[in-house]
């Protein structure tokens, strides 16, 4: 990579993590796609990539670089994701007037999030509390995953909370996306499970400190709870689908078919748009259905 490369994709991840607030995953994620598309472009051209060059980039030359990515195996959802970072790193190159290219995206079939019941979540959260080598982590991961379940939260929302939180109340505030902050409530129940947890737990809550710890104090890793989660659930025999997140979206689902509606789903779930939140309509529906096809004489 050229230094004239570099200082553009420096400053296109300084401008969305400060400028954007996107979350790591998303910086992480649309820095990769510009460097890979720089380093085609250098190939595709024969020359040096500066500003001038990415700005004069035609639609023939995002076609062929999404070409060389389908070669790869490149699936219609990767496809779509890859071209909306493709589009924000060309407009951050461009600036406000930049003329971007037009290309149509690939269609994308909507998946329909499959909620886990809450026996298995349950089950699931005890094998991950019995396993854990220590009393302090079982409780630990016990505590996370009913939160995950019972607040519908995000695990990197989950693992962002601060000893500022406590004590604990009835309610909790939450920052998600883009800095937004809401207040969702706090089961007794999931109270209780993180109140035990920081009983037993053997590091010190500083303020400014994550509730949460790896076992030798620091904040604790997503990938570990996965991992915790993974493991539960193959001993179990639950669904491959059933992952940290999938807890929110049972959350989200079980809220739905107990009567919530859209609009408080939104505001619990920290949705930007209804539209986000509309996707667990099919997801109700899709329930009910397997309830019918299930119970049903003549299904």
């Amino acid at each position: 990579m050229t230094d004239t490369v570099h200082a553009l994709i420096s400053n296109f991840s300084a401008h969305l993590r400060d400028g954007r607030r996107r979350s790591d995953h998303t910086v992480r994620a649309y820095v990769t796609t510009a460097e890979r598309f720089c380093a085609f472009l250098m190939e595709h051209i024969g020359r040096g990539v500066g500003a001038a060059e990415i700005q004069a980039l035609q639609q023939a030359d995002i076609r062929s670089y999404l070409a060389y990515r389908r070669a790869d195996g490149l699936t219609n959802n990767s496809a779509a994701r890859e071209l909306s970072a493709l589009r924000a790193f060309l407009k951050h190159v461009g600036g406000d007037e930049a003329q971007i290219p037009k290309i149509k995206g690939p269609k994308v079939k909507r998946g329909v999030p499959r909620p886990a019941s809450p026996d298995d979540i349950i089950a699931l959260a005890g094998d991950a509390q019995d396993s854990a080598g220590s009393d302090w982590v079982g409780a630990r991961d016990w505590a996370v995953l009913l939160l995950l379940y019972g607040s519908g939260l995000r695990i990197s929302e989950a693992l962002d909370l601060t000893a500022d939180a406590l004590p604990l109340s009835d309610i909790l505030r939450v920052t998600g996306k883009r800095n937004k902050t809401r207040v969702v409530p706090l089961l007794p129940q999931v109270r209780a499970a993180i109140d035990h947890y920081i009983d037993l737990c053997p590091h010190v809550m500083e303020p400014d400190q994550p509730i949460f710890r790896g076992k030798r104090g620091g904040p604790l890793s997503p990938n570990l709870i996965r991992r915790v989660v993974q493991q539960a659930r193959t001993k179990l025999g639950i669904s491959d689908q059933t992952t940290p997140h999938a807890l929110r979206h049972s959350f989200a689902t079980h809220l739905l078919a107990g009567g919530a509606d859209l609009r408080s789903l939104q505001e619990l779930l920290g949705h930007a748009s209804l539209s986000s939140t509309q996707v667990y309509t099919a997801v109700d529906a899709a329930h009910l259905l397997d309830v019918y096809q299930n119970a049903h004489p003549r299904a």
